[in-house]
């Protein structure tokens, strides 16, 4: 069976969201690691970091922080590693 790479993960949770109509971009924060590798915007008004690892991807420490951040400032954050959370998480916000 073919290993599933993170690029993959990445690829297909782009196509999800945008068959709900919503749009995703790679976000990158110079000078500063661990940020999410995605924000996910939602045709229901909603923005989302989105953090994509493959099965048995560990977040780092710094990533650890990002989440950390996120849930003290009550923003929208989570982490996906297979095509079935993605699909789960997609159903959870239609």
């Amino acid at each position: 069976m073919k290993k599933i790479r993170e690029s993959d993960i990445e690829t297909y949770f782009c196509w999800a969201v945008e068959m709900i109509n919503g749009k995703t971009w790679k976000f990158k924060s110079p000078g500063r690691s661990g940020v999410a590798d995605r924000v996910a915007c939602l045709p229901n008004g909603s923005t989302h970091f989105v953090e994509l690892k493959t099965r048995g991807g560990r977040l780092a420490p710094l990533q650890k922080m990002f989440a950390a951040d996120m849930a003290t400032l009550n923003q929208k954050y989570a982490v996906l590693w297979t095509y079935e959370h993605i699909d789960q998480w997609i159903k959870e916000r239609q």
